[in-house]
């Protein structure tokens, strides 16, 4: 009778802790189910190495960096700065006057897979400075990332180096132009296995049009942006409307100087903006609310949302002086 009445007891204490095993497992299939949808992500998640550490070229050079735009020295015969000429394309645009600082804009959504997006930069033209919206545009061959072109100030002059494209990021001058151009490569995304991977944390992406995507948010410090300490950017490339200088050098621009994968990037074949690119400054070069001196600064169209196409049979090519290189002799 004993042994009957401790099976009874024991019956109650085993069904109670079957149930409460069922309602815990039960409580953990929706963290199960996240972690494996998270699982899914085409690219490595926030934690870890950074993916899109592969746009910065390897350091094959222990040439020492240039020195500063402040420093008071008689420009070499190009009449490039001594920083830049080893760096940049041959400037194309001169001005007495700085750019205005660069506006604060939203960004189109991506078009699609494969495009990559070039940031809206200040232009020169008859009437002063004009803005060139920001565009999404089809790299003219798989692997091609863009540099952008930037304002350097040398001895009282401010002069425009052209960007260009190649297989890693290069020099663009320390500016911060937002949506994954931090100053120093770019943390927008990365190619692989040809096709390219967008980071949303910097980009508007319609994962219905976009497919390949991850997340991961840089471990970027000011410091390493070459930016001002009183100057603060959103992960979407907004700057809460902060005054942000648009130039390197002179007294209130960035105070940067290339890093060796930026020097080594620029020694790899590239190819210049194509001719699409070009009619896209050209065209805004024509509208009056772009002018700074129409606009003040915030200008009509800060962005285009009509994608560009690539020029065809554009490849990049080594620099016959050693350096980049120059593919049907665009500017």
């Amino acid at each position: 009778m004993k042994t009957y009445s401790r099976l009874a007891l024991c019956i109650p204490i085993v069904l109670a802790a079957v149930l409460f095993l069922t309602e815990s497992h039960l409580k953990l299939m929706p963290s199960l189910t996240a972690v494996e949808a998270a699982g899914q992500e085409q690219a490595p998640p926030d934690q870890g190495p950074d993916p899109a550490a592969v746009n910065q070229a390897p350091d094959s050079s222990a040439e020492p960096a240039g020195q500063s735009y402040t420093t008071e020295a008689a420009p070499p015969p190009d009449g490039q700065n001594p920083d830049d000429s080893n760096y940049a394309e041959q400037p194309t645009q001169e001005a007495t006057q700085p750019p205005p600082a660069l506006p604060d804009y939203t960004q189109p959504a991506a078009p699609g897979d494969g495009y990559i997006w070039t940031p809206g930069y200040w232009a020169y033209g008859a009437y002063g400075y004009y803005w060139v919206p920001g565009v999404w545009v089809e790299p003219p061959y798989a692997g091609g990332l863009w540099t952008p072109g930037y304002w350097g100030f040398y001895s009282g002059r401010y002069m425009w180096y052209p960007g260009h494209w190649g297989f890693h990021i290069g020099w663009y001058g320390g500016i911060h132009y937002g949506f994954g151009y931090v100053g120093f490569g770019y943390e927008g995304g990365y190619w692989n296995g040809g096709h390219f991977f967008y980071n949303r944390v910097y980009n508007h992406i319609d994962v219905t049009r976009v497919h390949n995507v991850y997340s991961y948010h840089a471990n970027v410090r000011m410091n390493d942006m070459h930016m001002r300490n009183d100057i603060h950017v959103n992960n979407d490339g907004h700057f809460n409307n902060l005054p942000r200088p648009s130039y390197r050098g002179g007294p209130n621009g960035e105070q940067s100087r290339p890093e060796a994968s930026e020097r080594s990037a620029y020694r790899e074949p590239t190819a210049p903006r194509m001719d699409t690119q070009m009619q896209h400054e050209q065209n805004y070069g024509q509208m009056r609310g772009q002018y700074a001196t129409e606009n003040h600064g915030r200008p009509a169209t800060p962005a285009e949302s009509r994608p560009l196409h690539a020029d065809p049979h554009v490849q990049p090519q080594q620099r016959s002086g050693g350096g980049g290189g120059h593919s049907g002799g665009h500017r």
